[in-house]
């Protein structure tokens, strides 16, 4: 049984899958948490890991590279500020989506022919979050959901 969790503030934005929306990503992630004066390190460790599942969704989502123009496929960047200082961050997209998780949440595994990405996405993202949820379906896209206590 789930239970409602009490949103105290929150905010989503919907950006069009272009590499150069990553920053963008980032930097409303810094201007949502100023309204809870964060640490240095915690915003550096939120703004990076949101950094990666953008990056992720952008690149491995939607198979986007940085001279593609994105058309109509869009990333949704959601915040949530939570009881406790807990922030709640979720990056969606409608791309391929992953054929399994679990192993894309391994270490060095990359979708990437080319063999230029590092398959560190997940990894980096779960070591700047509290805790990672990963969701997909093949061809219906991947949420990715994370929290963080702010100290």
């Amino acid at each position: 049984m789930r239970t409602k969790q009490t949103i105290l503030n929150e905010l989503e934005c919907s950006l069009p899958a272009k590499s150069v929306n990553e920053g963008i990503a980032r930097s409303v992630v810094g201007a949502f948490l100023s309204q809870l004066d964060p640490t240095v390190e915690d915003l550096s460790d939120l703004r990076c890991a949101v950094s990666e599942a953008v990056t992720n969704a952008i690149v491995h989502g939607y198979r986007r590279g940085d001279g593609d123009d994105g058309g109509d496929c869009r990333v949704v960047l959601s915040l949530a500020l939570l009881p406790d200082r807990v922030v709640r961050v979720t990056v969606k997209d409608k791309g391929c989506g992953i054929e399994d998780v679990a192993r894309a949440r391994t270490p060095l595994f990359t979708t990437d022919p080319a063999g230029e990405r590092s398959g560190m996405g997940f990894s980096v993202i779960e070591a700047f979050s509290d805790r990672l949820t990963v969701r997909s379906r093949p061809g219906r896209g991947t949420k990715v959901t994370l929290y963080k206590k702010m100290k």
